[in-house]
This record gives C-alpha cells, structure tokens and sequence, in this order.
C-alpha cells in the first residue's frame, strides 16, 4: 500500500506484477496478462476436457507470478498453448497504468483478437471514437484513437482492461459511451486487482438489466477493502536522486523496422510535436496478424541493446503509455535486467519496509511539460545501466529533466534510446 497525492481517492495498491511502481524482472508483468488470458479463455470455453487440460498452465502461471523466478517459463508455456477464443474479441487496455497489462492479455492469444489501450495524448489529425472519465483519477479524459473504423463497429465481446478495480465507476463510463455508439451484448471486465462493495457488484448487475447486456468480471485477486480516515504523512519526502555523482548518458538511435504514423501530439499549451508514433504500439488499433512484425521489431531491437550492457545490473524503462514494447524488449536482453515505467501517478514516499513507495523523483513530462511525471523506488547506484527507451523524438531541453534525474541514479551510463523504422542518420530533436 501507498498514499496516493489525490483528494479523490487517498490510497494505492502498488503493484508486484505490474511493472509500474516497482521494477521487477519483464516476465512478471508479461505473465500476469497471459493469466488473465487464461482466466478469459476458460470463462469462454464450453469444453470441460480443455478445462482439465488448462488447470495445470493455470497452477504454473499463479506459482510464477509467486515465484518470479518462474516466471519466465510460465509465460512462455502459456504463449505455447496458442490459445484460440471461440469468436473474436476486441481487448481495450486502460491508460496509463494497463496499456502494456491489456496488451500482454491480447497478445496470448494465437488469433481471432484486436486490441487498442487508450491515451491521454492529443493527437489533431484523429478523432477519439469513444471518450470517457476516470473518476477518481487525476487525470480524467481517456481517448481513444482506432485507425480503422470497423474496430469497434463490430458485435464481438468487448474486454475491457485495468490493473485495479475498486469501485467499478471507470469500467460503467466506459461501457455506457461505447453502447451508446457500438452497441453489443457482451463485455468482460478485467484486472489484476477487484476489490468492489456489494453496492458495486450490484451496479454492474443494475446496468446490465438497463442496457441488455451481459458483464463478466475476472480478475486474479479478489477481496473487499474499509478506508477510514486519510494518510498521516510524514513532512519529508526522499527523492531517490541526490547522492549519485552522475552517470554518462548516451543517446542511441536504435532501428527496429516496425512501421510509423505520421500524425503529429500536441500537448496543453498547444506544442506540436511533429515526430511520428508507432503504429503498432497499441494505440491504434492491432490484430493477431500484426503480431509477427511487433515480435521481430522487438527481438532485433534487444539484440542491439543487449551489446550495450556494460554491467551485471540494468534497469530497462518505459515512459508512461509506452510500457508493452520496452518491457518486450527488456525480456529479450538477458540475464540481470529489471523493467519499470515512469508514471504521472503522485505517490507520498516513505522509506518503511511495509510501504510500497520507498522514494520517489519528479519532472515535468517531456510530452507536456504542465504534467509532472515520477521515477519510483530507484535508490542511486542500484543499477549499472539504465536504459530509457522512448517511442519517438521529443525535444532535447523537454527529455533532459528526466534524463539529469536517471543520471544521479545510474551506477555507470544513462542509455536514452530512441526507437527509429530505419538506420538513423541524424535528426532534429534529441
């Protein structure tokens, strides 16, 4: 537990399995995703001998999420069982915290699905298919960018996905805006974490009977939970960044083959960046033939970056939304690596062993500079290298708020790559 810096709602379960707050080895956030894909395909399947079949991938994905050690043989036993749902589905990740969650779900299995996360980035040239709030979030409006208009238009059951479930209020937004334009029968809510009342549960039975529809809740814990009172905080809060003597930082260029989008971000006070995205990444849209291409993009990008280790200990980083294809990459990068992402989530730190937030540094964000972003449980020295890997080019003078912090934290060298669809030879941001 941690105390979140948030009126609306004071407290944080901060996550083993994530791979957000806390680094862990890449394979424990790739598990959990495949689990909740194993979860939905025995929800789905009607076969009792495939159920029977399945218990055990079931047994071996829970002791890897327990045992990280075995994590990474779990997941590939999941991803070998090809799984195959009885009609196609449509996988939604909810950002930031679920977009590489609800990706790793999508992405267990062989065929028959599609995925998109959604975002909080302005993007001028498209138009969000569906909108909808976070209530208890600090950052409300999530967006939802679908290149191809019929990904939604569909029938199919809808997977909505999130890290954490506690009131439910986000997942009813979102299926009341997308009934009210994509209307279907069926949708399946889930997450890591459900800790909802009985008024909750009830909820979701009340919208059900009001717009026809069926839900499915699954998640890999479940409980109930009393908050009473607000967090008592201690005054000082530890920045995780002051006692280093800063660590080279090397900005590479790494190509990765993976097609572009050429449409341009701008942030609150109107800033474009003109740098563009990539079109795989899960913001706009996949299906299940897409993902050869992503796999060979992340394997040839961890093969250049594993070249570039020079120490036993690496921190692999993704920034924000950009959390699945890094985590991906940091699988591939051999022994001695953990994986994290910065967040916009504002966490109270405190170095106790029973707190999930040890200490925590902030910056403004290099994609809106009005956002505060934050490194969370990195003491300096605990790694060797640290390898932040961004999905397009931003302003150098808009990185290096993040990048002077990672400095102060590396034991030896800063890697800021920057994934490019061909060899790089020069360019005009970093």
């Amino acid at each position: 537990m941690a105390a979140r810096i948030n009126k609306k709602r004071s407290f944080l379960f901060v996550s083993k399995v994530l791979g957000k707050h806390i680094p862990v080895g890449p394979y424990t956030p790739l598990l959990s995703g495949a689990a909740l894909a194993l979860l939905l395909y025995l929800e789905m399947s009607a076969d009792t001998a495939d159920r029977v079949v399945m218990d055990p991938l079931m047994n071996q994905a829970v002791h890897g999420l327990i045992h990280p050690e075995y994590a990474e043989e779990a997941y590939h036993a999941l991803l070998a069982a090809r799984l195959a749902l009885p009609e196609p589905v449509l996988f939604i990740g909810f950002a930031e915290t679920a977009t590489a969650l609800g990706h790793s779900m999508y992405n267990a299995f062989a065929g028959g699905a599609s995925y998109i996360h959604t975002t909080r980035e302005m993007i001028p040239e498209l138009e969000s298919v569906v909108t909808f709030e976070e209530e208890h979030s600090h950052a409300v409006d999530h967006l939802c960018y679908a290149l191809d208009a019929g990904l939604l238009s569909g029938t199919e059951p809808i997977v909505l996905v999130d890290d954490e479930i506690t009131t439910g209020n986000t997942a009813i937004n979102t299926i009341r805006d997308i009934q009210s334009k994509f209307p279907r029968r069926e949708y399946v809510v889930a997450s890591l974490l459900d800790w909802r009342s009985d008024a909750n549960i009830q909820a979701y039975r009340e919208l059900e009977q009001e717009l026809g529809i069926r839900i499915t809740a699954l998640s890999l814990l479940q409980g109930s939970i009393k908050v009473e009172g607000i967090p008592q905080l201690q005054a000082a809060a530890d920045s995780g960044a002051a006692a280093s003597t800063g660590a080279e930082l090397v900005t590479t260029y790494v190509f990765d083959g993976l097609e572009r989008l050429p449409v341009t971000s701008a942030d609150g006070q109107g800033v474009i960046n003109s740098s563009p995205y990539l079109k795989h990444s899960g913001r706009f849209g996949l299906e299940s033939a897409d993902n050869a291409q992503i796999d060979a993009g992340v394997s040839r990008v961890a093969r250049q970056l594993r070249g570039l280790r020079e120490g036993a200990r690496t921190l692999v980083m993704g920034v924000g939304e950009f959390m699945y294809l890094p985590m991906r990459i940091a699988a591939e990068m051999g022994e001695g690596v953990l994986y994290q992402s910065s967040t916009r989530s504002p966490i109270h730190p405190e170095r106790r062993e029973d707190y999930g937030v040890h200490n925590a540094a902030a910056y403004p964000s290099a994609g809106d500079t009005e956002i505060t972003n934050f490194i969370y449980n990195v003491d300096p020295g605990q790694y060797d290298d640290i390898f932040v890997l961004l999905e397009r080019e931003v302003p150098w003078q808009r990185i290096a708020p993040m990048t002077d912090i990672l400095q102060r934290l590396a034991g030896n060298k800063v890697h800021l790559v920057v994934l490019s669809s061909e060899p790089h030879t020069g360019g005009s941001g970093l």
